[in-house]
């Protein structure tokens, strides 16, 4: 089974980007981030029309995740539990079937700058809401996979110019240290597991040429459960999709398992 986690940033913006990728890599599931559309307004049948089950938690115009599977998905939720007010989309669940079954948990976490802020403290409170979530699932001692858009540099090798985020709220202290808790809980980080070397980015900006100079940062992570870490197979980042045509700011990283 192959999950992959992409942030699309504007799925009607990157949908030829996003078909042509799904063609080239054949993922069986894929979850989404940014997809910046209410669930009414998602290309439901356009992927429908190429064999994918499609389950979307929208939101107008920002934030927005999704999953697209060629296997079964039970039990689909959305939101994440600890805070009936939160109004974001940044949280998605479903159980996809395989040879054994794995519950996947899609995730947009919150970018948090200006910080210190408001937008600070939601990210922080809202990745304290995320480690009572992850715990909670560590007691099913079923297969998870916590995929997306983390919004978190774990180490300085996971930025070509670390100094330059040392003030940014994906780099703060706090930030790495809310990611550590959640990792510590017993998960296992999928690509730094496979391949722990510096130099792996998910991430290059728009702005000053930062593909082609290569000024990246690791910001998208699959952390699993113990049960998943005891399947995985193989883990990688497609950085080649960031070349094509019209390419989304993130590229998809993505996991095999035994599943």
């Amino acid at each position: 089974m192959k999950i992959a986690t992409f942030n699309i940033n504007g799925i009607k913006a990157r949908i030829e980007a996003l078909t042509a990728w799904l063609e080239a890599a054949r993922p069986d599931v894929v979850l989404l981030q940014e997809i910046k559309s209410v669930d009414e307004g998602f290309p439901r049948s356009h992927f429908e029309d190429l064999g994918w089950q499609v389950e979307t938690h929208g939101q107008k115009g920002f934030n927005g995740v999704g999953i697209l599977s060629r296997l079964p998905l039970e039990d689909v939720t959305r939101g994440l539990p600890g805070d009936p007010e939160d109004a974001q989309a940044r949280w998605i669940e479903a159980t996809v079937v395989g040879s054994r079954a794995v519950r996947l948990c899609g995730l947009y976490l919150p970018n948090g700058n200006p910080a210190p802020g408001p937008k600070y403290d939601y990210k922080l409170a809202w990745m304290a809401r995320m480690r009572a979530r992850a715990a909670d699932l560590l007691t099913t001692e079923e297969a998870v996979v916590l995929a997306g858009d983390y919004n978190v540099i774990p180490q300085p090798e996971d930025a070509a110019r670390p100094e330059a985020w040392v003030t940014d709220a994906l780099f703060l202290p706090e930030s790495r240290a809310a990611f550590r808790r959640i990792l510590n809980l017993g998960y296992t980080e999928a690509i730094r597991a496979r391949t722990p070397v510096p130099g792996l980015y998910s991430f290059w900006d728009y702005q000053a040429g930062a593909w082609e100079k290569n000024n990246g940062i690791r910001i998208d992570h699959l952390l699993l459960s113990p049960q998943a870490a005891d399947l995985m197979t193989d883990a990688g980042i497609d950085r080649e999709v960031r070349a094509g045509d019209k390419p989304s700011d993130h590229v998809p990283v993505w996991i095999e398992l035994a599943a």
